[in-house]
């Protein structure tokens, strides 16, 4: 039996995939190394990835041997403002107080313009994300489709209003759902507006409490999103390098930031800082020599 002949080899350190929208079509890039793999045409393909068992802090760079909130290491966890409790859950920013971790950040991230957002990822969920990560937020939640509700003056603004939203409708996605796209169909156009008038005392006593201006309307119609996705799963198995440095399977596709194999799903956004080297091989091509691990990730990583 013949070894496979590649179709790509890239090797470096994993972050989020980059999403481009084309005529409601989600195009994904993943940045690995000095390459930029572009993977709606892995789909249908057979994929490898391997963990070589090295993580670096996306922050500092220093290598550490556990990941704390998708990609730092512990020390630049403790003390980035970026991964601080207020980060989700803006309800309860500390900016005013004076106890940012790091107010220069604050007021670059946080002190900015909010969107209030509705989406369709597993139902009808509410949401918030700065002005500037839209629809970027919304393709990484794997939402069907989203619409703008509100353009609030901070983040903390928006939290209170998400407060306000989420005793009425989720705040999160049931991404097990998102996967095997067992999405209802709604009419955002309707629901988002009918949102609106349930949290209306709320909306009241928050432009008291900040200004008319801190909180506008947003004329907006909702987006949407299809995803280069051939097959769906209909049972939910999850990946973990710690656990299998070796994830093989063919592609079926690209959902939020999760890689659909047949062999099951990873996040990848989950693992950024995960020191991994992607192969890529034609699906047809089923017959090949195995090699030991040892020797494949001898040849892979030097």
């Amino acid at each position: 039996m013949s070894e496979r002949t590649s179709l790509l080899k890239a090797v470096g350190h994993l972050e989020k995939m980059t999403a481009t929208l084309v005529d409601h079509q989600v195009h994904y890039t993943l940045p690995l190394g000095e390459s930029s793999v572009a993977f709606n045409e892995l789909v249908g393909q057979q994929l490898r990835l391997t963990f070589s068992g090295q993580i670096n802090c996306r922050h500092c760079g220093r290598a550490t041997r556990k990941s704390f909130n998708q990609g730092y290491c512990y020390p630049c966890f403790r003390k980035l403002a970026a991964c601080d409790l207020c980060i989700v859950s803006p309800e309860r920013c500390h900016f005013d107080q004076g106890t940012c971790r790091e107010p220069e950040w604050g007021l670059q991230h946080c002190m900015q313009p909010h969107v209030v957002y509705v989406a369709n990822s597993s139902g009808l969920k509410v949401g918030i994300t700065r002005r500037n990560q839209i629809p970027t937020r919304w393709i990484d939640q794997g939402a069907q489709a989203a619409m703008s509700l509100l353009e609030v003056s901070s983040r903390y603004l928006a939290g209170l209003v998400e407060v306000a939203a989420k005793a009425h409708v989720a705040d999160r996605t049931d991404w097990r759902a998102m996967l095997k796209n067992q999405v209802p169909s709604l009419d955002l156009a309707t629901e988002g507006p009918a949102l609106l008038e349930r949290i209306a005392p709320e909306l009241v006593d928050l432009r008291a409490r900040f200004g008319d201006e801190a909180i506008q309307a947003v004329e907006a119609e909702p987006q949407h999103f299809s995803y280069p996705v051939e097959q769906w799963p209909t049972k939910i198995k999850t990946h973990n390098p710690e656990r299998e440095p070796v994830v093989e399977g063919q592609l079926w596709g690209i959902k939020g930031q999760y890689l659909i194999l047949d062999s099951g799903v990873i996040n990848i956004r989950k693992y950024a800082a995960y020191h991994v080297a992607l192969e890529a091989f034609d699906a047809a091509d089923s017959h090949h020599k195995e090699q030991s691990c040892e020797t494949r990730n001898h040849e892979l990583f030097t």
